[in-house]
């Protein structure tokens, strides 16, 4: 696939643009030197994404990268959105403790799909804007000899530096070759895209500066990297994580977005606002002066609004009210049938409303089940008809 030209962009690229796209959730920026310089080209800048598609989870906290790329998109510059289904066979080692399980070609393409699918929910999906690229495109083209070309352009210290390297190296746990050479293919990535920016994770800094050095190996005007903010789940300790639950996903229902976002620490209203909602910062900077539930609820309607429109929010903070407020059981409540005699626990986890025994016993002993108003008191008794309430903000219909 030919790489398109570069595109003039002058009429949006203004130093109160580019002051705008730096004010809101950058951790730092390296260099912001060179991001003026490229900025103030009028070029169209290429900015690369790369994804190894080995999962298909996408939760707020990885849509902050995705909404800063947007902004860019709106200043007329393009997201290279690199699938790395080369990569994605050998597993990015970042944050891992053990190599990664390998995947099949059928299951990376699966994976791209679905991953690219709720990416662009957020960012712009035109081919001015967004170009498709896979890194199998030179890799499964590349002769050894050129790899071990690259991979004598970097030294094996400057590779064990690597944070997760040096863990492992303390714990005495292994680290495979093909863990080590990882940086080295993801940072060529960013010689053959042409990349000019990349917007990351601190988690992805040390392979995106890996980028850096092979670009001016390459005669080319290294990529400017910009790191987001991380911000807590909403368990107020780890970052998002499925394995944790403390998440918002992209695909998530409204109600479900306005009700997780309730059950957030008061703590992190103001940082969620700043970092997961476009409210204006001048709106935000008194937000802890507010009444805490009063905030909770503004800044629901805020994400629910930013993902499915200012009427679908306006229906789910009513829907909110209504139910919890002013205790009222919803019309809409979807309904479940009940298995031949099922208990409460066997409910729970085949609805997915629990992900083991202990998860649903848990649940129960914390009053987080009701059936028509009556707390359930013994995780083993028979599931019955009636209208459940599961944890703070989930109703279903029991039918037999």
């Amino acid at each position: 696939m030919k790489l398109n030209e570069d595109i003039i962009v002058t009429t949006k690229n203004t130093e109160e643009a580019g002051r705008s796209v730096l004010e809101r959730n950058i951790d730092q920026v390296i260099t912001e030197q060179d991001f003026w310089k490229k900025f103030r080209s009028g070029r169209q800048l290429r900015i690369k994404h790369g994804v190894d598609p080995t999962n298909t989870f996408l939760h707020l906290g990885h849509a902050v990268n995705y909404w800063k790329m947007r902004e860019f998109q709106e200043l007329g510059h393009k997201v290279i959105f690199l699938i790395g289904d080369f990569t994605a066979q050998i597993g990015d080692p970042t944050g891992r403790s053990s190599s990664r399980p390998e995947l099949s070609q059928k299951d990376i393409e699966e994976n791209a799909k679905e991953y690219l699918s709720q990416a662009a929910k957020i960012l712009i999906n035109k081919p001015s804007l967004l170009e498709i690229r896979r890194n199998s495109e030179w890799y499964d083209k590349m002769k050894l000899a050129d790899f071990l070309r690259l991979a004598k352009r970097i030294t094996h210290s400057r590779l064990i530096e690597r944070d997760m390297f040096q863990r492992r190296i303390k714990k005495r746990e292994e680290i495979y070759m093909h863990e080590m050479l990882y940086p080295i293919l993801q940072g060529y990535d960013s010689v053959m895209v042409k990349s000019d920016l990349t917007i990351i994770g601190s988690d992805q800094l040390f392979n995106e500066l890996v980028g850096r050095h092979y670009q001016e190996l390459s005669g080319l005007d290294p990529q400017v990297i910009m790191t987001t903010l991380i911000t807590p789940g909403l368990d107020g300790k780890e970052k998002m994580s499925k394995s944790l639950g403390n998440y918002i996903a992209i695909e998530d229902t409204p109600k479900d977005k306005f009700g997780k976002v309730m059950t957030l620490p008061d703590s992190l209203v103001r940082s969620y606002f700043v970092v997961y909602t476009k409210a204006p910062l001048e709106e935000i900077s008194g937000i802890e002066k507010q009444n805490p539930f009063e905030a909770k609820k503004k800044l629901a309607f805020e994400i629910v609004k930013l993902y499915h429109g200012e009427k679908e929010a306006k229906k789910t903070q009513t829907y909110f009210e209504k139910t919890f407020s002013k205790k009222e059981i919803p019309s809409d409540i979807p309904s479940i049938k009940i298995l031949s005699g099922e208990d409460w626990i066997g409910f729970l986890m085949r609805n997915k409303f629990a992900k083991s025994k202990s998860d649903a016993k848990r649940l129960i002993a914390g009053g987080g089940v009701d059936l028509d108003g009556v707390k359930i008191l013994n995780a083993a008794e028979k599931a019955k008809d009636g209208v459940a309430k599961i944890g703070k903000f989930k109703f279903v219909r029991l039918e037999k």
